[in-house]
Order: C-alpha cells, then structure tokens, then sequence
C-alpha cells in the first residue's frame, strides 16, 4: 500500500485553488465512473498532484457534497400517552432515597406497572397493524419528551434574584461545624488546634466523637448581602443561642482597621432552635433587627453565606494545617487578620469592586451604631415595663421622666408599655401594638428640667396660657358631651351644660318609658286561712286528757258515787283516758245507767 510520506503539517495544509478544482472534478467523475474503475482514476490523480491515497481521501472528503439526511416523517412524535409517562415517573420517584438514588430502574418499573394492568405503553405497527410494547429506551425518550423524566424533575426550580438597598439593609448569618479541626489543651504539648484524622473520628468510634465534643470549633460567618462584605468568629462547643449572641454581638460593633459595623436592618437565616431562641429574638426586637428565616429546604434564600462558609475553608482554614494556633483567641485574632485583608483585596463579581469599597458607600442615615456591650447584653433579658400615665402626660422609666404627649392614643390615667432605647441616650420607646398584634416602637423623649426643677417647655405664667392637645380621652369626652346636651360648638355644649333651664338630651328621654312598656304581670291566686273570734278560737282549744284515776276524783268530787262496777264502766268507755270536756257527759251517763237499772229492780 502506496504511504504518504509528507510530514503531518504538509499534509494538513489547507489545499490550493487548483487542487480543490481537481478533486472537485475528480468526486464528479468518481460518482459516475463505473464499478471498478475508480482506482485507476484515483491512482491518475494522485501522480498528477503528488499525494498519496490516503491524502487524496483527506482531500476529497473535504470537496465531497454530502446529501442531507431526510427527516423522518414522524420525528417528535412518542406512542407513549402523558398519563402513562406520569405514572412511570410517579412509581419511579416513589422508589427514590432522600439522596436523590432510585431504587428502580425504568425497565423494572414499566415491567411493575404492565403486571399489575396500570400501563399499555404499546405502539401499533403502520403496516400491519400489530401492537408492540414499547422498548425502554423509547419510554426514557418519551419520558423526556413529555417532560416528566425523573432527572428532569430533581432539576431546580426556578428562583428569583433578591436584591438589598444598600450595605447593612440586609445581613445573613449561619453556623457551621469545623469538621476537621479541634481545640485539645490536655497537654501543653499536643494543646492547639488539631486535626480530625479519619481513622480516629468516625461514625464507628462515637466515644472518641464524644470526648471531643466540647472541644469541637464551630464558626459563625456573617455577610452584608448589598456588599458581600465576609465577617467570621470561632467559638466552642456547639450551635447555641448564647455562640449566636456573642458572634451577633461582635459582628455589630467597630473592630479595629475593620470599617463593616453596624446594625443591620434585616437579619437572614435558618429555622435552627438557637436562632429563633427568645433570648436571641428580645435582643433583635429591641434593637429594631426584623428575623426573616427561610423555610426548610431553600438554602438558595441565604446562599450568600453559605458561599462565604466555602471561601472560608478554602481561604482561611486551609493554611490552620500549615500555621497552627494554640488558643481560641489566636484562631480568632488571625479570622480577624484574614476577614480584613480579603474584604479589602478580592473584588466581588456583581458589583466589581472590593466589599469595603461598596460597604463604604453607607450613609449616616443607614449606619446604625449599635449600643455598648453591656447595654445589649442587658437587651437580651429586657422586657417592656408598664408605667401609668400622669396628668401632665408623662411616665417614669429608670429614674428618669419622659413625654408621652406624641404617643397617638395616649391616656391620661391609662397603663402605657415603655421599653429602652438603644439608639439614643435622652429618649425611651413607647411600645404599641398594630391590628396585628405586631410592636410599633415610638420614640419618647426625657423630659428636661431647669435649676429650679420647672419643665424646660413649660407654661410660664402670665405669657403664655395654652392647653395641651387634646388627647384620646379628652376627645371622647367632648363626643359624648355634644351627644347629652347639643350645640355645633364646644362653647355652645358647655353653655347649655351649664344652663339651669337645659334639659339632657333635649328633653326626648322618658325614664318612665321602661314602665309604660314593660308587659303586665300576672299572678296565681294563693289559699288563705279566714282569721277566728277569740272566743271560738279558745273553745277550739286542745283539751287536756285525763287519767282514770283523775276522772274519777272529779267525778266524785261532783258527787259520783264510785263503786267497782262504775271503775269497771270507767276503763271500758276510756281506755286511754277521759277527756276533760267529757266529764260532765260521763258523769250523767254514769248517773242514767243507775236510774235504769233501779227502774229495773236492778241492785244500784
């Protein structure tokens, strides 16, 4: 086989106007040459421009018209309906771990469905008619196609860009564990920052994770979203409520040579418990921060910092294993050396230039000073003290008076809600409540006395008379007074009020119409009992009851005689003795039964 000796960069050369003429001619006469002569042709060609075969092909692949391929007629088109595609995806994804793996595969899944009578997904065959099952590469493609393929599915959702107004409008903050590092201080020879080998620390030693545990460093990064602005402190043991104030709290003040300060308006971050701590919350509340926490599962809301968590351990932490650090300050002191150096060196891709620089353009307006460490340490715990309201419209609040006139709603005599003021000095915060149930902070401020303990804006005597305005109350009371007695104007109610001949409400009122219109009652008869004379009450006296042997004394006693045939009469006629008023019937009883039985001849 004839070789083409010429180097590779002849032979890639691009090819000369006469040589592209000559293979062009030579492709035509190959397409109508008949079978077996093209080999002569080619061999002509090639002692006439020098080349070998192989270049020769070279060049006429490059000359060479090739038709387009024709479309298929039913290209796009899948045999596959959506609800089938649906119902694939829907058993393939059930199937899938929380790691995103399935379990089954497309084949395993059609093959489930089509046992179980859920899934056709057939083709008919044009010619014949015929139905055949679809292949598994044709239903991943129509997968695809319908758009409910599982990879396509896991895919994100489509997220919108926040934006901040300027720097410390919006900050975010996360915690993060160290997963490398450690603080040992056993022995001052192994004490420092030290590294977690893989054969010691693992899920197969939880003892030696334990033992460790509250020597573990965990991080607190902070970023200012308008500026990109990095701000990092270490702290030990765990994400806790206490690590998040004092990383929040030295975020918030100056530090030396750092010029990002301040606090922030709207604070960034996770659903953690130690976040959404009420220690934590009180000291935003009080120092006017708005929580906003993302939902469970879009990190996207604050990738800002966690962006900044992989610039720290590329950045930073990756030279601890060159330059030890002893001591959690030192880790801290050289976080606090780099955090400068990168914010004032590395330009940032969104706004092009270093985050100091775009932090810098902060106006006053925007800057907050945050209050000293022991006034915001006090914040945490602080809660909003009640205070009654004076007649001259102030309160008493950490041994000082403020002014409450500007507070809408303020009562004299009323109970009103007063709470530090972190940002100035000479004032306090009344705290309100909106329609739904959220703080409204009004700024109320000290009342100022002279030498004489007068108010500084006090009346002064024969200049200047002038009321207060009127509050809440005072314009009630004035409604209800033109209500009870007229008048368009206040003079006209208090001259009518005052008036011996004025009549409330005009006279309309009738307080006896209650009675004209309450309905008649009506009443059950009772029984009674008719009132007696005394002397038929006494006769209808209860008579006292005698015995047998006090009978027949009275009985004797009017002249009875007794014998034992009358005793006997006694006890039968009265067993349980003789009642006082029948002693005069017993004894004409006694006396006829005698009568009768001598009339008889009877012995008496």
């Amino acid at each position: 086989m004839e070789q083409d000796h010429l180097s590779p960069s002849a032979a890639a050369m691009p090819m000369s106007p006469t040589t592209v003429a000559r293979c062009a001619q030579l492709a035509q006469q190959l397409a109508r040459a008949p079978h077996g002569a093209g080999a002569a042709l080619k061999q002509a060609a090639c002692a006439e421009l020098g080349v070998s075969l192989a270049t020769l092909h070279r060049y006429l692949a490059q000359v060479a018209q090739r038709p387009e391929r024709k479309q298929r007629a039913d290209a796009g088109e899948v045999a596959l309906p959506l609800a089938e595609a649906q119902l694939i995806t829907g058993l393939l994804t059930s199937s899938a771990r929380k790691t995103g793996k399935r379990l089954l595969s497309i084949g395993q899944a059609v093959e489930i469905l089509r046992a179980n009578g859920e899934l056709r997904a057939e083709r008919m065959d044009a010619a014949t008619g015929e139905l055949h099952p679809l292949s598994d590469s044709a239903i991943a493609r129509a997968l695809r196609a319908h758009g409910v393929h599982p990879d396509q599915l896991a895919r994100a959702t489509p997220a919108v860009e926040l934006k901040s107004l300027h720097p410390n409008h919006v900050w975010q903050i996360d915690a993060s564990l160290c997963v490398l590092y450690y603080l040992h201080a056993e022995k001052e020879a192994e004490a420092g920052l030290q590294v977690m080998h893989r054969d010691q620390f693992y899920k197969n030693k939880p003892k030696n994770l334990k033992a460790i545990e509250a020597d573990r460093v965990w991080s607190y990064e902070a970023t200012d979203h308008h500026s990109g602005a990095l701000m990092l402190h270490y702290v030990m043991g765990a994400e806790s409520s206490a690590n998040l104030v004092e990383s929040f709290l030295q975020f918030v003040h100056a530090r030396e040579a750092d010029p990002v300060h301040g606090v922030p308006r709207i604070l960034m971050m996770d659903m953690g418990s130690a976040n959404t701590s009420g220690l934590f919350k009180n000291l935003a509340r009080r120092l006017q921060v708005e929580l906003i926490a993302h939902m469970p599962g879009n990190a996207r809301a604050t990738g800002q910092v966690e962006n900044a968590r992989n610039i720290i351990e590329r950045s930073f932490e990756s030279s601890l294993r060159l330059a030890p650090v002893r001591s959690l300050a030192e880790l801290n002191a050289q976080a606090q050396r780099w955090v400068r150096w990168y914010n004032a060196t590395k330009v940032h891709s969104r706004h092009g230039r270093t985050r100091n620089d775009q932090w810098l353009s902060i106006t006053a307006e925007q800057l907050r000073l945050a209050p000293g460490i022991e006034l915001c340490r006090e914040l945490l715990s602080h809660e909003p003290e009640t205070r009654v309201v004076s007649p001259t419209l102030t309160v008493s609040f950490k041994g000082r008076e403020f002014d409450v006139r500007g507070v809408p709603g303020v009562m004299v005599g009323e109970r009103l809600a007063v709470a530090i003021n972190p940002y100035q000095t000479d004032a306090a915060y009344a705290v309100l409540r909106d329609a739904e149930g959220a703080e409204l902070l009004h700024a109320v401020p000290v009342v100022e006395r002279d030498a004489a303990g007068f108010r500084e804006d006090a009346n002064v005597i024969g200049e200047d008379y002038a009321r207060p305005a009127d509050t809440v109350l005072d314009t009630r009371r004035k409604e209800v007074e033109r209500q009870v007695w007229g008048g368009d104007t206040q003079e006209e109610t208090e001259a009518r009020k005052k008036s011996a001949q004025a009549v409330p409400f005009g006279g309309r009122i009738d307080p006896y119409k209650v009675i004209d219109q309450a309905p008649a009652p009506t009443y059950m008869p009772r029984r009674g009992t008719e009132l007696q004379p005394a002397a038929a009450m006494a006769a209808r006296a209860p008579t006292r009851v005698l015995t047998l042997f006090e009978a027949a004394q009275h009985l004797a006693q009017a002249g009875v005689a007794l014998n034992p045939e009358r005793h006997a009469l006694l006890r039968q006629w009265h067993p349980e003795g003789v009642p006082e008023d029948q002693l005069a019937a017993l004894r004409d009883r006694l006396e006829k039964r005698t009568a009768l039985r001598v009339v008889a001849g009877g012995a008496p």
